[in-house]
């Protein structure tokens, strides 16, 4: 085993922390649609002013900055309102803080690499632990500059990150980009105005416990009727008491209603979220709130009834079933999807392979599907893989974590749990044991089928290999193989095995009656005579030979 690294012991995924439902706005007036404007556009202009203040604080923020800054914010808008926008601010800048790290980290494992191929000679061979050095000196002279221009980066990145300033924008950076590029997004600039100021409205308001229907800025009573605490400068839109305003449109919740339903009757806190998609023009509202998490089901009551493997792939989810031994049992399953197009195809591609997946789970009646607990965080990098770029192009392309977000999630609402695996050698090793012994000429079974036997028997704590075979020299003996190996307290283990009568050596017991007759044969030659044949004692004469014959002529 030397060079492998030490695998990690399979865990159970823990359970989804919060829920989130979406459903559309229906049948909104035009006095509706421009009343949300007008909220999402003044609410939006104080978030970008708050995202503002707290960029210039920096790692100097504290308790009493918060309070300033709510305070400010409240005569423009309301109590809640401001509290919403300050916590929505901390939430947007400790997630550029944390993908700033992960960004100069990034940096630092390509200079590493680079240093390293740099200082080898032209083309010399790399190993698995390793990289070589590079195939031409064009090539060398390329990636020497690519690492003074990461060097000056990466000094740039570790002096904002000393600091505590982030880049950051609301709306996004991609959005903000596109900009300049509108004929390559095919977008006209009108388009591209109204999806960038959809972007930056804000509308959404946290939930408080104990509150009517347990939200006071945004509320959705039981029977679906919405209405909205207006800031104080837009009070005068009000068509409602105290300052609110009631939208035309009802909203039901299809998926998990009754549980919202619920809820609100209880006034418990739900948080709500309204935006506009600018390209079907219409309105959604998203509703969630915070769960208890799910006691943890113990790995071995998980496995009982067995478990499902998966391997993913670029293009389908590879499934077998396995039985409580580790052996896979019928046949495998493929899932397939297509991760080409909208972002929002992607995601309803990936959860209608989910969806089959967990019904055939269910049918087949295991409690438990192993997964890989993949992290490709250090593969996507140029410098690790260098000319490859289909292979980074397909690693960048796995759904890992959407695709673990959105199976822990599903599989709880189905009463099935999810075990993490180590990834390592699961697709090699599920190859070399697994792909030939169960390929037939009516099953072709791939590296990917035998790699989610690998996966599931991982998660079984069983060895990936099929069988454990003995010693060499314990493998026969002086009479033939050894079929059935003796323990060791055994007497004569080590001595030549007797013949035994028995079907296994096609011999008759000594004791056995015939139970059939003896057929005749079918030639003269080997017919039976019922005359019985008597030799004599001894030999005879000449002399007697001769009066036998007197006697019988």
């Amino acid at each position: 085993m030397g060079g492998l690294r030490e695998l990690a012991a399979p865990c159970v995924a823990p359970g989804p922390s919060g829920v989130a439902l979406r459903t559309r706005l229906k049948q909104l007036t035009a006095a509706d649609e421009e009343v949300l404007r007008r909220v999402g556009a003044h609410l939006g202009t104080l978030a970008c002013g708050d995202l503002k203040a707290r960029r210039r604080d920096g790692l100097e923020h504290d308790a009493g900055a918060w309070a300033v800054r709510k305070r400010e914010l409240t005569p423009l808008s309301s109590a809640r309102w401001a509290g919403a926008i300050t916590k929505a601010t901390h939430e947007q800048w400790a997630l550029a803080r944390r993908c700033a790290l992960a960004h100069l980290q990034n940096l630092e494992s390509g200079i590493r690499t680079l240093r390293h191929r740099l200082a080898l000679p032209l083309g010399s061979r790399g190993s698995k632990q390793a990289p070589g050095g590079y195939r031409s000196r064009r090539e060398w002279h390329a990636k020497a500059r690519r690492l003074r221009m990461l060097e000056d980066r990466l000094a740039r990145e570790r002096a904002d990150w000393q600091a505590g300033r982030v880049h950051v924008v609301r709306g996004g950076k991609r959005l903000a980009r596109m900009r300049h590029h509108l004929a390559a997004a095919r977008l006209t600039e009108v388009q591209w105005r109204a999806r960038w100021e959809a972007a930056r409205w804000f509308l959404q308001a946290d939930g408080e416990s104990g509150k009517r229907y347990g939200n006071e800025t945004i509320r959705i009573a039981p029977d679906g009727q919405v209405s909205i605490r207006l800031p104080a400068p837009l009070s005068g839109l009000a068509n409602a008491p105290h300052g609110r305003y009631v939208l035309a449109a009802k909203v039901g919740f299809a998926h998990r209603g009754a549980e919202w339903a619920d809820r609100v009757a209880a006034n418990r806190a739900v948080a709500y979220r309204i935006h506009h998609d600018t390209a079907r023009g219409r309105w959604y509202v998203t509703a969630s709130w915070h769960r208890p998490a799910s006691p943890a089901v113990p790995l071995a009551a998980a496995l009982a009834h067995g478990v499902i493997g998966v391997d993913l792939n670029a293009d389908h989810l590879a499934a077998w079933r396995l039985d409580v031994h580790g052996n896979p049992t019928g046949s495998p399953r493929r899932f397939c999807y297509d991760l080409t197009g909208t972002a929002d195809h992607r995601d309803a591609q990936l959860r209608h392979a989910l969806t089959r997946l967990l019904h055939w789970a269910r049918t087949c009646g295991v409690k438990a599907i192993a997964v890989e607990d993949l992290d490709f965080t250090t593969e996507k990098t140029r410098e690790k893989h260098g000319r490859n770029r289909r292979f980074r192009q397909l690693v960048s392309g796995l759904p890992t974590g959407r695709l673990r977000a959105r199976l822990v999630s599903m599989a709880d609402a189905m009463g099935l749990t999810v075990v993490a695996v180590d990834p390592a050698y699961t697709s090699k090793w599920g190859a070399q044991h697994w792909q030939k012994p169960l390929t037939s000429k009516n099953r072709k079974t791939t590296r990917h089928d035998a790699a989610s036997i690998a996966i599931g028997r991982r998660a079984q704590g069983y060895r990936l290999r099929r069988r454990t075979a003995p010693p060499r020299t314990h493998r026969s003996d002086g009479c033939g193989h050894r079929t059935v190996q003796a323990a060791p307290e055994a007497p004569g283990r080590e001595e030549v095995r007797r013949r035994l009568p028995g079907p296994r050596t096609r011999a008759v017991p000594p004791d056995a009656e015939r139970t059939r007759a003896t057929r005749t044969p079918t030639t003269v030659r080997d017919v039976r005579s019922d005359q019985e044949w008597v030799p004599d004692s001894l030999p005879l004469t000449d002399q007697e030979r001769f009066e036998a014959r007197r006697r019988t002529s």
